[in-house]
């Protein structure tokens, strides 16, 4: 489905961001991964290169925070790969007490990617359109409390997919933008919750409950969600949550 497109994932190393890559790599795309983890980036990079072939996978060290890395990155991808298709905006952190690198990670970084996506995929400067998929949460539609800046973030994650996915199409830009919006993954991040809720440490409690109400997925199964995200070529502006039970589309007020 995907032979001829070329991806770029941020936060590729490890977690959803390693589970995209390989969804994406088994549907025939060509794929840049983005991380700050160069030792984990190219220990993953010789493991798909064993399983896909060399010349369908490159990692390039890169700090979603830094605008020169970002540019020397998609530069580098383009220019190994011919184009870009797929961007998958998917850095993240959550970390309460470091709640400022929480926001320039998972809002600014977000944006930053987007942007430099764009000057590449728009296709009133030469690029062939594609999908920008911003990796939101269920957080992001329903408050975490312990963890208001994260929800913070990813609300603004979903607004801007929302609000660029409008300005492309007005602007003719040929890319579509969707979120994705993950409940509980079983990740690095999610067993790190407890350590890093800072001020919030006496919710912990609480989020544990909502943990066992809601339930623990594998990254897999965001990653097949991925893949239905992309396949849906209709779909601009959405956010698709995924979960246990199943994933759906969410309903915002103005669609009710």
């Amino acid at each position: 489905m995907l032979g001829s497109k070329v991806a770029l994932v941020t936060g590729a190393a490890m977690g959803i961001g390693s589970a995209m890559t390989e969804e994406l790599l088994k549907h025939g795309a060509k794929v840049a991964l983005l991380d700050m983890n160069a030792e984990a980036g190219e220990s993953l990079t010789k493991t798909l290169e064993t399983k896909f072939g060399k010349e369908k996978t490159i990692f390039i060290e890169c700090n979603v925070q830094s605008e020169e890395q970002l540019k020397a990155a998609f530069q580098k991808t383009v220019d190994k790969f011919g184009g870009l298709d797929i961007v998958c905006n998917n850095a993240g952190v959550l970390n309460e007490t470091e709640w400022e690198t929480t926001v320039s990670i998972n809002l600014v970084g977000m944006i930053r990617v987007s942007y430099v996506a764009l000057d590449h995929m728009n296709k009133l400067s030469g690029g062939r359109g594609g999908v920008i998929v911003n990796t939101a949460s269920v957080a992001g539609l329903g408050p975490l409390p312990s963890c208001p800046v994260y929800t913070a973030t990813k609300y603004g994650v979903i607004g801007f997919t929302r609000a660029m996915a409008m300005a492309s199409l007005g602007s003719d830009y040929g890319v579509r933008f969707n979120a994705l919006c993950p409940s509980f993954v079983n990740t690095d991040l999610l067993r790190k919750i407890p350590e890093r809720l800072g001020r919030f440490a006496h919710l912990n409690e609480l989020t544990q409950g909502l943990l066992s109400n809601f339930g623990v997925m594998s990254v897999s199964k965001v990653a097949e969600a991925l893949i239905e995200l992309l396949s849906e070529e209709t779909k601009t502006g959405a956010a698709l949550m995924v979960m246990p039970e199943g994933n759906k589309y969410a309903a915002f007020p103005s669609e009710l």
